[in-house]
């Protein structure tokens, strides 16, 4: 059975060039951008927060959708060029069979500036789909995943709390510490002696011999030589009345202070009617709220032995008891602050191993800083009484030192740098009956016969016996 054909209407015109061609009817071609705004408000919308997460929607690559159907629901413009481009083709062979064909050609070949060329896109890759397990296997996976991840959350929180308390010890722990505590301050003094190396033989011979000549005086004798730590000790554990000495405690406190912040060097400090005290110094004839700054009082409370300014600083760093803690904390056993200065009857008391192991200290950085350190010896270098260890001492030598001095009691404390490059600490306490001056006498020997014999002393501590040999 023969199907006719019906011919597609063509509708000839001539250009310039006299040619005929022949022209198709014009056609609106779809309106694609609408078209693929309507595609996409037509997606459906994936689930949000944790139900999204456990039920997911199904992905598009199960839905039974062929690729070339996805491609035409993503780029609905290129699908439309290839729609037009295989309506073009039929036409053309239909074309061929009619009369009409050259002129059909003609029309087919001839250019169409308005029509605008889009290229062909390519298909895209296919997003490889996650939901590859079955559902109920993909939403207990999921609940796994879940559970263990706020298991991990809480147990870090956990942790770090825990971590942040404080651990009460236990009542037996906290008895046995309370009773130990004595023991730790004199195994702390102890330590400070067992770290010397050896007793200086000949010299403690020497001070023997000549403090048994002044048998009315008990001296205590504390000498460490600080280039190789050889030392001698005379009764230095003995206990003494302080007298000034007890400044010297007092000034490391202060710079202590300093190096942690808690007073200023410029910090003004005020003279009233409860600091005021007798003896040595000028300030308690100032009137009575004239201040001066802190290092001012510390300096004067050395150089010229100032009682008021003494007892300004003890005031200003928390009192006796609070001074008197930490100097057990620093090992000092035997240095008390029992009474404002200037103390006459001698209550505050201290010892010369104690007052020499602090030299010690000062002098290794311990208890304050290294620039603490050298202010402190410099104002111990001012001190302008200089009738006791420094008599003992040849020209070029210096000594940074303070003296003490009160009717029962006298002595000298410092650091002496010899003109050889040797440094060695000296502590010489003297107990006495009624002022008697043979005191002073006793501790310018006692310096004299140190100096002479550290003077020539050569210890060799680190020659082996082939070096000897």
């Amino acid at each position: 059975m023969n199907r006719e054909v019906q011919p597609i209407p063509f509708f000839a015109s001539s250009n310039n060039k006299g040619s005929i061609a022949a022209t198709k009817p014009s056609r609106t071609p779809p309106n694609s951008k609408q078209n693929r705004h309507r595609k996409k408000n037509q997606r459906p919308r994936p689930r949000q927060g944790l139900l999204g997460f456990l039920f997911p929607r199904k992905s598009q690559a199960k839905s039974g959708a062929t690729p070339r159907r996805r491609y035409a629901e993503r780029y609905p413009l290129g699908q439309a060029q290839g729609n037009a481009h295989q309506e073009s083709t039929r036409r053309r062979k239909i074309a061929a069979s009619s009369p009409l064909s050259p002129v059909v050609e003609n029309a087919c070949s001839a250019p169409q500036p308005n029509k605008s060329r889009v290229k062909n896109l390519p298909y895209p890759k296919e997003p490889i789909s996650l939901s590859l397990m079955p559902p109920t296997l993909a939403i207990a996976t999921r609940l796994i995943v879940l559970t263990v991840g706020v298991s991990t959350i809480f147990g870090s929180a956990i942790s770090i709390s825990h971590s942040l308390k404080a651990v009460e010890p236990a009542e037996e722990a906290i008895a046995i510490e309370t009773l130990a505590s004595p023991d730790r301050q004199e195994l702390e003094n102890i330590f400070s002696v067992i770290s010397l190396e050896k007793e200086i033989a000949g010299l403690k011979d020497k001070l023997t011999n000549l403090t048994a000549n002044y048998s009315q005086l008990e001296a205590g004798i504390y000498l460490v030589d600080l280039d190789n730590k050889n030392y001698v000790n005379l009764r230095g554990s003995n206990v003494f009345s302080a007298a000034s000495t007890i400044k010297v405690p007092v000034l490391v406190a202060f710079f202590e202070d300093v190096d942690a912040g808690k007073i200023r060097l410029d910090e003004p400090l005020a003279i009233t009617k409860e600091v005021v005290g007798g003896g040595s110094g000028y300030m308690q004839y100032e009137k009575l709220g004239t201040k001066y700054s802190a290092l001012h009082t510390a300096t004067d409370m050395i150089r010229v032995s100032d009682n008021t300014a003494t007892n300004m600083l003890i005031e200003r760093l928390g009192g006796a008891e609070v001074l008197n803690q930490r100097f057990a904390e620093w090992g000092l056993n035997h240095t008390v602050i029992r009474n404002p200065l200037p103390d006459l009857t001698g209550t505050n008391t201290t010892s010369p191993e104690d007052l020499g192991n602090l030299l010690i200290k000062v002098n290794r950085g311990d208890l304050i800083s290294l620039r603490s350190r050298d202010r402190l010896l410099e104002i111990m270098r001012k001190t302008k009484t200089r009738t006791l260890l420094p008599q003992g001492l040849e020209k070029g030598a210096t000594i940074a030192h303070k003296t003490g001095d009160i009717r029962s009691s006298l002595g000298d404390v410092g650091i002496i740098d010899m003109p050889n490059g040797k440094r060695y600490v000296a502590s010489v306490l003297v107990k006495r009956p009624a002022n008697d001056p043979q005191a002073k006498i006793l501790i310018q020997k006692i310096s004299q016969t140190a100096y002479q014999h550290l003077k020539f002393y050569r210890d060799r501590p680190f020659i082996s016996s082939s070096e000897e040999e």
